[in-house]
């Protein structure tokens, strides 16, 4: 593919150097218009600003490629102030905010004033203390670009009337899973709730999973808890104890079938010789791992031949299982 002439000369053969070829120089210029005024001092000032707060070599083409406004921007007045700030929330490692700029390169580009200071306050107006508000812009830092007015207080209303009307809860559940945010209300989180409903969830379990298991109100309906769903149900279980499963585990139903609820079941029945029954009094039985935990203590207890309930198997750690046991 040809270089079209009107293209800022001296950037393009910057961008020659950078190992970038005629394809991707195009798309480049193609994004961002202001890259034909730029001098290639402040691009390689910019590039070089990338290299030194830690973002590694072969990771600063995929941030210029998905934000090439980056080259672009003043350094001392626009980027500088935006990583000094993430620097010196709470206990930031300077990995963490190379980590949070190679998620969403653009980050870079929005203002400390006008952005993440009302965002920051909003946040603090939620319960989330002021040493772990960099947390949940390093994990998610796509989070900066949402409006405050039209995305998030939203969601902050949707949880509000969920119940969750305590001070500091909705902090709690933005601390555990800052993705809720990303998330539309009424295409995802609202469905998701419904459904839980219809399984029989009261309120309370809904507040629940909402603090306790965030990712679970964030997954979609028809392509992960409506499957999970429907093979528990073939597996035996009844709507009473799905009910219950669920209330007690509510991750039950983001498990992979494959890797993690089919294997545990076969296990359960055919190895262990238990039945379903069993599980659907004692629902943690899906937070063991199966090598880790399920298969390690069957062994052993099989080994002396005792007889005992998946809680008085499961319920301790290691060492107080061959304690109980006479391991030890």
């Amino acid at each position: 593919m040809e270089i079209c002439s009107s293209q800022n000369p001296t950037l393009l053969w910057f961008f020659r150097d950078k190992g970038f070829d005629d394809k991707n120089i195009n798309e480049l210029f193609r994004k961002c218009k202001r890259l034909q005024a730029v001098e290639r001092d402040r691009a390689s000032e910019n590039w070089s600003y990338l290299k030194s707060i830690g973002i590694k070599d072969r990771k600063i083409p995929y941030i210029v490629s998905k934000c090439p406004k980056i080259l672009t921007l003043d350094l001392k007045e626009k980027i500088e102030p935006i990583v000094q700030c993430l620097s010196a929330m709470g206990r930031t490692k300077p990995q963490e905010v190379a980590s949070a700029i190679a998620k969403f390169p653009h980050i870079l580009s929005y203002s400390v004033e006008e952005k993440l200071c009302p965002l920051l306050a909003f946040f603090e107006a939620l319960g989330v203390q002021e040493n772990k508000l960099g947390k949940i812009i390093l994990l998610n830092p796509r989070i900066i670009s949402y409006s405050i007015e039209l995305k998030l207080a939203p969601t902050v209303n949707f949880l509000y009337n969920l119940g969750l009307t305590e001070e500091g809860l909705i902090g709690r559940v933005l601390l555990k899973n800052p993705f809720i945010f990303g998330y539309s209300v009424d295409k995802r989180l609202k469905p998701t709730s419904e459904f839980l409903k219809s399984l029989g969830l009261s309120q309370l379990d809904l507040q629940r999973v909402a603090v306790d298991f965030p990712e679970v109100i964030c997954r979609d309906v028809n392509k992960i808890l409506r499957p999970n769903f429907t093979y528990l149900r073939s597996c035996g279980f009844n709507n009473g104890q799905l009910a219950a499963l669920v209330a007690s585990y509510p991750p039950i139903l983001i498990k992979s079938i494959k890797n993690s609820l089919e294997p545990k079941i076969r296990f359960l029945i055919e190895t262990m010789g238990r039945n379903i029954d069993e599980v659907a009094h004692y629902p943690d039985f899906f937070r063991h791992g199966l090598k880790k935990r399920l298969e390690l203590r069957q062994k052993l207890l099989k080994q002396r031949n005792i007889n005992c309930s998946l809680s008085e198997m499961l319920d301790c750690n290691h060492k107080k299982f061959l304690m109980k046991f006479g391991f030890v």
